[in-house]
């Protein structure tokens, strides 16, 4: 196994028991409901899941439009593509 791979499965095997650690109920305050019971479990999942959410769609590399790739496509000539030099007639035949 690589390094990547291991440092992985340490880091999701110390998550998972955070997570079962902190499973005990905390009065948790939504914007409609006050002093609602939820499972500090619940909360940091949804927590955890949303910033790599947010990390990734963030994180992501933008998609660029060059404008020198079109330039130079300007600038060289047409070549008709069903033109075959007579080299490659002679290798084809």
């Amino acid at each position: 196994m690589s390094a990547k791979t291991i440092s992985i499965i340490i880091l999701t095997a110390l998550l998972t028991a955070f997570l079962f650690l902190n499973s005990d109920e905390v009065p948790f305050n939504f914007i409609v409901a006050n002093d609602v019971q939820v499972s500090k479990l619940i909360v940091i999942g949804v927590c955890i899941i949303v910033g790599f959410i947010i990390g990734f769609v963030v994180g992501r590399p933008r998609k660029t439009v060059s404008s020198y790739d079109d330039e130079i496509e300007k600038h060289q000539p047409v070549s008709n593509k069903k033109e075959l030099s007579d080299e490659d007639r002679d290798y084809i035949s």
